[in-house]
């Protein structure tokens, strides 16, 4: 199978290789991406496996693309939408000149010249993403599916140009495989890892169709040509790549079957209905059911309303689960006789329902008082943020941290192609590339307002004692918490604002 895209510092004609060190070893060098691993003997290529399913014998997921649609389908469930939609907002956020996220350098051991060009590319890539207009729809989708793939898409006859345009692909339709060649040590008989070939597979029809993934369908792609990053959890007992919404499953599923069954018996058991014992006397079984008929017939009403044209008919054809019972009594009973059934009792407790909504939200790490609609944003004290809005910080501070290796690798892709860095240069400061996404401003400020009055009442009852107990430099680092950096950069303006004449004293708000 010929293979589709372009390479990177690489042979002709061969796949991109993870070339195994000097030092032996029989683990593969493989990262926890769910990636299958096609194992090999020399000389051959083994395609088998590639699409290979696991069993479920609970009846839940068999495969993949099959976790993928539930993931889908569960999002759709209102609850989970409103989670999803709280996750995603505290992480997308764009500030008045809608930047997104923004790349710090500040650690990066390159020139100036050089980080200007990084920080150029990085911006054309983000409008090749059009991430800054799509950013919560992208986000979204990597968040729901666990996973999100793009191709990048480069002119092959000029690849100096680098990646003219970044197209996203839907991950029911492309899978990463890693293939494994390995050779017995003839001394020790163990096999060690020799070569390791990773790939993708693309089928335009998906793999979720029996024999789709046959001959002639599938589309073998180089791996420079595509970046791909994952939820970064995985299901080690069988090797598959995990969404977050994978432990709200079970939850999810149990919420919508309780309030169906909510539904269905208050519509069985809300209405009042009445019981009719009608006397057949020594009526024959088949005069009797007849007799029981005619008087039904006669005396029930069915009133029906249409919708669509507006008309009322009478409808005595059928017998629903909401009508009256017609019950036949014998001679020697008490003759005919009416009785009303009384409606279901506590049809307003959903306590059960409550306890799922609040599972819910907390197996998707998100805060249960964000479910209670009188529960207001508090912008007081900063003391007073929950602990729950603390972990749930944190938690999207790592989702934005797992996210951001997209923009890792498209920007290494770019930068090489270009010639503005070396690859082997690219990977010694990945590392310390920083992604800065945007925040809710007002709360931030609200909590920067707030330690820094913190501060300056600490400042307040320690003042006596500077020169006694403690020195300017460490109420300054210490106290008003200010780095070196901050340190120069004050002395420097007030420095400048006593030489320009002003007076500290004179300080007046109106001329700021």
């Amino acid at each position: 199978m010929e293979i589709f895209g372009y390479e990177i510092t690489r042979k002709k004609d061969e796949l991109r290789k993870l070339e195994v060190s000097t030092a032996s070893s029989f683990v593969a060098p493989v990262e926890d991406d769910g990636t299958p691993v096609i194992q090999q003997q020399p000389g051959g290529f083994i395609s088998g496996g590639a699409y290979g399913s696991y069993v479920d014998m609970e009846g839940g997921i068999k495969d993949e693309t099959g976790l993928i649609k539930k993931y889908r389908e569960i999002s759709l469930v209102p609850e989970c939408d409103l989670a999803i939609e709280d996750i995603i907002n505290e992480c997308i956020t764009s500030d008045v000149q809608d930047r997104i996220v923004s790349l710090d350098m500040r650690d990066v051991e390159l020139s100036e010249s050089i980080k200007k060009k990084v920080q150029e590319e990085f911006n054309g890539i983000l409008s090749m993403m059009k991430f800054n207009q799509n950013s919560h729809e992208i986000f979204r989708k990597w968040y729901v599916d666990g996973r999100v793939y793009f191709h990048k898409v480069v002119d092959s006859k000029n690849i100096k140009k680098g990646i003219i345009d970044l197209r996203n692909v839907d991950p029911l339709k492309i899978k990463k495989i890693r293939n494994v060649e390995k050779e017995k040590d003839k001394t020790t008989g163990v096999e060690k890892v020799v070569k390791v070939e990773e790939f993708y597979v693309f089928n335009d029809k998906g793999f979720d169709k029996g024999g789709s993934a046959g001959e002639g369908n599938t589309l073998k792609i180089a791996p420079e040509a595509v970046s791909y990053t994952t939820s970064g959890l995985l299901d080690y007992s069988k090797n598959v790549v995990i969404g977050y919404l994978h432990k709200a499953l079970k939850t999810a599923n149990q919420l919508s079957m309780m309030e169906d069954a909510l539904v269905i018996y208050r519509i069985s058991r809300a209405p009042e209905r009445r019981i009719f014992y009608i006397d057949v006397g020594n009526l024959p079984k088949a005069k009797a059911e007849q007799y029981l008929a005619d008087v039904m017939n006669k005396y029930r009403n069915k009133l029906i309303y249409n919708a669509d044209t507006g008309e009322i008919k009478d409808d005595r054809k059928h017998m629903s689960m909401l009508e009256d019972f017609w019950l036949p009594r014998r001679e020697g009973g008490r003759g005919t006789q009416i009785e009303t059934l009384p409606g279901g009792q506590n049809l307003s407790e959903i306590e059960d329902i409550e306890y799922f909504k609040k599972k819910l939200y907390r197996s998707l790490n998100v805060p249960v008082s964000r479910m209670e609609s009188d529960n207001g944003f508090n912008m007081g004290r900063s003391a007073e943020i929950s602990r729950d809005e603390v972990k749930f910080n944190k938690f999207t501070n790592r989702l934005q941290k797992k996210f951001s290796r997209i923009f890792t690798d498209i920007l290494r892709t770019q930068l090489v192609l270009k010639d503005i860095v070396k690859a082997e240069e690219f990977d010694k400061v990945k590392d310390f590339l920083l992604y800065n996404f945007e925040t809710d401003n007002h709360f931030k400020e609200l909590k920067e307002f707030e330690l820094m009055r913190d501060r300056m009442d600490v400042l307040s009852q320690v003042g006596e004692y500077v020169g006694q107990y403690y020195s300017k430099e460490y109420v300054r680092k210490y106290i008003l918490m200010q780095s070196e950096e901050d340190i120069k950069l004050i002395d420097t303006q007030m420095a400048k604002e006593k030489t320009e004449g002003g007076d500290e004293d004179d300080f007046d708000g109106e001329d700021y």
